[in-house]
């Protein structure tokens, strides 16, 4: 691993864990193209002491791409200090989005490891346990995270914030139209006043949380990374991200998939994290 990619990975981190921001990262540290990119993020677990027990997808819809100036879908690393429990309270401390995003979230039952032959749609569903609502609250070091570009916010693990994953779904999600599944949201105020509700689908996910997660492997298998048994793969945001406030509580109702709800606060969580 370049020497350069460590260092940036450690100034990554050192933002995130205090919640401050950068402009860029400096110009000696900064990738060029998306594979250096790449290299910078595969350093994270390294320089966090966390292992990975995940991933996601950021900019699933071309809207997304639009906003963050992105040619496609970015894949980031969910490290095991991401992931918090549903209707637990997250702090909002030092981040800076200020948006939840429901999203469809499948768990891996059996590897997926890289090769040369790209993956067919069947041949990963076999190999997924399970598909979970869930939440991510995305975040990045970058002060103008839309001016990034692709391989800075690759490094910066793809926006990369933290996650609640639901129950899993009854077994009889894997006949439904994911693409046409709704999604119902509602964010309430700390009054407990309902302040908006949105909608969603799942086709907001490349058209289908399925073929989300396809790219996903075919994604990581180019890159040398299989999926995992037991990995998150949480496949983007349904719907625009909600806008959120210190106090509020999300509520998602996936219908028959299930409801999460998560609470926000001003506060910084209290998770314990390995020292670099």
């Amino acid at each position: 691993m370049p020497p350069s990619a460590l260092e940036a990975a450690r100034l990554l981190w050192r933002c995130r864990e205090s919640g401050s921001v950068i402009d860029a990262l400096p110009d000696a540290l900064r990738p060029r193209d998306a594979a250096a990119g790449h290299a910078i993020q595969a350093a994270l677990p390294l320089v966090a002491g966390r292992p990975v027990v995940g991933w996601k997808i950021a900019a699933t819809s071309t809207a997304g791409q639009a906003h963050i100036q992105v040619a496609g879908p970015l894949a980031g690393r969910i490290l095991d200090s991401f992931v918090h429990p549903v209707r637990a309270t997250l702090g909002l401390a030092g981040n800076r989005m200020r948006v939840v995003e429901p999203e469809f979230a499948f768990r891996l039952g059996a590897d997926l490891p890289p090769r040369a032959a790209p993956y067919g749609a069947d041949e990963v569903m076999e190999a997924v346990a399970s598909l979970h609502p869930a939440f991510e609250l995305p975040d990045s070091r970058f002060a103008e995270f839309t001016r990034a570009g692709q391989a800075q916010l690759i490094a910066d693990d793809a926006c990369c914030g933290r996650f609640a994953f639901g129950p899993a779904a009854p077994p009889e999600w894997r006949a439904l139209d994911l693409a046409a599944h709704a999604v119902h949201a509602k964010v309430h105020g700390g009054d407990g006043t309902l302040r908006y509700t949105r909608d969603g689908q799942g086709r907001a996910l490349l058209g289908d949380p399925r073929t989300a997660l396809v790219w996903l492997a075919n994604e990581l298998s180019s890159l040398g990374i299989g999926l995992r048994a037991g990995d998150w793969a949480s496949c983007g945001t349904c719907m625009v991200p909600l806008e959120i406030l210190p106090g509020d509580r999300v509520v998602a109702d996936y219908g028959s998939l299930g409801r999460i709800e998560i609470g926000l606060s001003g506060e910084t969580d209290r998770a314990q994290r390995k020292p670099m």
